[in-house]
């Protein structure tokens, strides 16, 4: 092989591994300001969880909040990505805060309202297309991260937050310590 084409074959996957080998660390801006990234979250689980005001699914907001109650001593944390990406969310971030505090009394961790769909989705959902082929369908999709950041599993819309093929495999990672 010539030399030319082993360089270009190891610098395609050298660029390969170092886009989204790894889960990437692009902040996401927190609803309340300042930014919230997953590594902040590192060493326990995380579900992160496409939210919107207007759906249909929005009651599971009590269930994300009993979760996080239930499991964040022991290290989950439930972070919750109101998004317009199915056109079912408030344009204005203070808006979704308060519907959400006044609604179902949020005290989980909430970005700011987030693409996460499409080409302009948020770089960590473009490495969960990318890397682990999902990518929301509609909104309270739910992906579970392992402690370092890893994808576990993902669930659509109508599975609840306390379903037991969510709260097993929290309580798996939790139980070994990731």
């Amino acid at each position: 092989m010539p030399r030319f084409a082993i360089f270009c074959l190891a610098a395609a996957l050298s660029f390969a591994s170092s886009t989204f080998a790894a889960p990437p660390d692009a902040p996401f801006r927190a609803i309340e300001g300042g930014d919230l990234r997953l590594s902040d979250y590192r060493g326990g689980p995380v579900l992160l969880v496409n939210t919107a005001s207007m759906c249909g699914y929005t009651y599971q907001y009590e269930g994300l909040q009993a979760l996080w109650e239930a499991y964040r001593d022991r290290g989950l944390t439930v972070v919750a990505v109101p998004s317009d990406s199915f056109n079912q969310e408030y344009a204005d971030n203070g808006k979704v805060k308060e519907f959400c505090e006044v609604n179902f009394s949020i005290t989980l961790p909430m970005t700011e309202v987030t693409v996460v769909k499409g080409p302009e989705a948020h770089e960590v959902y473009r490495w969960l297309k990318a890397e682990h082929g999902f990518e929301p369908r509609w909104n309270f999709n739910k992906v579970l991260l392992d402690g370092d950041g890893e994808f576990v599993a993902s669930w659509g819309s109508n599975v609840r937050p306390g379903d037991s093929l969510i709260v097993e495999p929290v309580e798996r990672l939790l139980n070994s310590g990731s």
